[in-house]
Formats: structure tokens, C-alpha cells, sequence
């Protein structure tokens, strides 16, 4: 996702750099200009500088834009808040909740970096389609409504529409959640056990990350929208989403660790799922969907036990 907002802003005539954490791939994609590992076929302009240093990248930017995964941002700049300028308008595009601390992305950031601006972008953002100028509509979400209007505005061209939210909250956890429900319809997928299936799972399942959202002070209508019920659609029917792509694969019989071999990427819904459980236990929510996944890929459960199980359980009134 960092190369495909480096490759949109350079299209909308800003200068961008585009850094690495690994100098060694710093250097292959600036040799070979191209992200051949996580997003092949798309040339990144000369005029992007790519670097793994962090003084270089940090320069006085106006806009950083963070794609590191949730489990790994604690580290990564926790070894770059000496060069990071609070002046920056941070722009968060990770989509998870930190295992142990059970962090959002921006609650991290500000913990290692201060009071410094932050903006959360999500919504339903298939990499592949929009480094190929299909047509995308997202969310900025900031707490200072001017900051979500600044990214709106940056953003926003023919192919991209950007929405300002000011619940960050609501819009980091959908996006979060709604990793641990793809792995789900990807097990479903896996199974080929029926289309009424997987809209039954999407509907109870943004109950759940609905449910959770409240009790943690994010506002309803946002799982509604672009972040929540938008992003939801997309990552548990589309081919490209590593997360439905974990689930199909378990639900084929392979085990956690095979279905990752095979991916051979970070596929946030595994800690998520984790996490989520935590928030869980910590709100006296109940959510049977992501426990059940977490009984699958963790546990051995077999799937369609964990099915048999959720459709046994006590029935009751759809809204309570």
C-alpha cells in the first residue's frame, strides 16, 4: 500500500519518497524500479527517490504516510521517532490492533511520536485496483476534522474519493476486524459451502465488529459506511485479499502454518483475531464468529464442527 500512495501522489505532481525498513530491497526496487515482491508490473516512476534512509525520507516532509503492519510498527519507529518532524501530517494506512497492548495503529504512533497531527486512512482498498486507476472511494478520519480534509483534498482525483470521518476510532477498528470475518468467508470459499453462507457470515459478523465498536466508544453509523460495511464487502469476496485467501486455504485442510507458507506475507487477521478476543474479554463483548476462528486456526478446531457449533448455539431475537 506505501508504494501505491507513493505512485498515486506522484501522479497528482508531488514529490514523494518512498523508504524501506530493508536497505537491500530499498536498493532492488531502486535498481529495478519496481515492488516485484508486493505489487509486480507496476513501474515506479525516477522521479520517486526510494531509500532506506531514514534522514532522507524524514526531511522536512509535509505528509508521512505510514504502511507498516500493525505487529511491526512498534519497532520500526520506535527506531525512527529521532529523525520524525512533529510538525508532519501522519497519515496511518495499517489496518490492526497490537497483540499484549491492544493498540490501535494511531494510539501507537502517538505514544512514540507525541501529539503530532494523525489521520487515519481506510475504506475498501484492494492494492492491485488502485495502482491500476480503478475506481476507489475511502475515508480520512481525524479527530481535528480540518487534518481529514487536508488528506481529502490531497487525495481525491478521478480514479480516488475520499470521505472525512471524525470517529478514528470506529474507522481503525472496522478496518482492523473486518481482516479477522475474511479469514471466515474464506473458509467458507475453502469449504464451497454456499453463497447464503457467506452473507449470513457478513451480516453477523459486522454485528460483532459493530458490537465491539460501540462498547470501545466508536459511534454505529461508522461500521455502516466506507470503513466498516464497505471494507467488510470487499475483503471477503475479492481474490486479492491475503486474509480470505488464509481462510480458503485452512478451510482446504491445510494448517496456519502451511496456508502462510503459501501467502508468503503478513496476513494481519492472524494476530487480529487475537487481539480482537482480547478487546473481547476486556469489554464482556461476546463475539461467537471471531472465537470460532480463533478455535480453527489456533486451536485445530475443525471447520465445519466450528460451523455445526455456531448454528446450535441458543436461538434469539436478530436485534436486541
Amino acid at each position: 500500500m506505501a508504494t501505491v500512495c507513493a505512485l498515486l501522489l506522484h501522479s497528482k505532481n508531488h514529490e514523494v519518497h518512498l523508504w524501506s525498513v530493508f536497505p537491500e530491497y530499498a536498493r532492488q526496487m531502486a535498481q529495478t524500479r519496481e515492488n516485484s515482491k508486493f505489487l509486480p508490473g507496476f513501474s515506479i516512476p525516477m522521479a520517486v527517490k526510494i531509500t532506506s534512509d531514514p534522514i532522507t525520507a524524514l526531511n522536512r516532509p509535509q505528509i508521512i504516510i505510514n504502511a507498516v503492519p500493525c505487529q511491526y510498527l512498534r519497532g520500526v519507529w520506535g527506531g525512527l521517532t529521532e529523525f520524525a518532524p512533529k510538525e508532519a501530517l501522519y497519515v496511518s494506512v495499517t489496518k490492526g490492533i497490537e497483540n499484549n497492548t491492544l493498540m490501535r495503529p494511531t494510539q501507537i504512533l502517538h505514544e512514540l511520536l507525541g501529539p503530532v497531527p494523525m489521520v487515519a486512512l481506510s475504506g475498501p482498498s484492494i492494492a492491485l485496483e488502485v495502482a491500476q486507476n480503478l475506481p476507489a472511494t475511502l475515508v480520512a478520519a481525524s479527530a481535528k476534522v480540518e487534518h481529514a480534509r487536508t488528506i481529502q483534498s490531497i487525495f481525491s482525483g478521478t480514479s480516488i474519493r475520499i470521505y472525512t470521518n471524525d470517529d478514528i476510532a470506529g474507522v481503525e477498528l472496522a478496518g482492523a476486524m473486518k481482516n479477522v470475518i475474511a479469514i471466515a468467508a474464506g473458509i467458507l470459499d475453502g469449504l464451497h459451502i454456499g453463497d447464503n453462507a457467506k452473507a449470513a457470515l457478513l451480516t453477523r459478523g459486522l454485528v460483532e465488529i459493530m458490537r465491539l465498536g460501540i462498547a470501545l466508544g466508536a459511534r454505529k453509523e461508522t461500521f455502516s459506511g466506507l470503513a466498516g460495511l464497505g471494507d467488510l464487502v470487499t475483503t471477503c469476496i475479492s481474490p486479492h485479499g491475503r486474509n480470505r485467501r488464509l481462510g480458503e486455504l485452512i478451510g482446504r485442510g491445510f494448517s496456519l502454518d502451511q496456508a502462510q507458507q503459501q501467502i508468503q506475507s503478513v496476513v494481519e487477521g492472524v494476530a487480529t483475531t487475537q487481539s480482537v478476543l482480547g478487546l473481547a474479554r476486556k469489554y464482556q463483548v461476546e463475539m461467537p464468529i471471531t472465537q470460532s476462528v480463533a478455535e480453527v486456526i489456533f486451536e485445530g478446531k475443525k471447520p465445519l464442527q466450528a460451523i455445526k457449533d455456531l448454528m446450535a448455539r441458543q436461538l434469539k431475537e436478530e436485534f436486541i
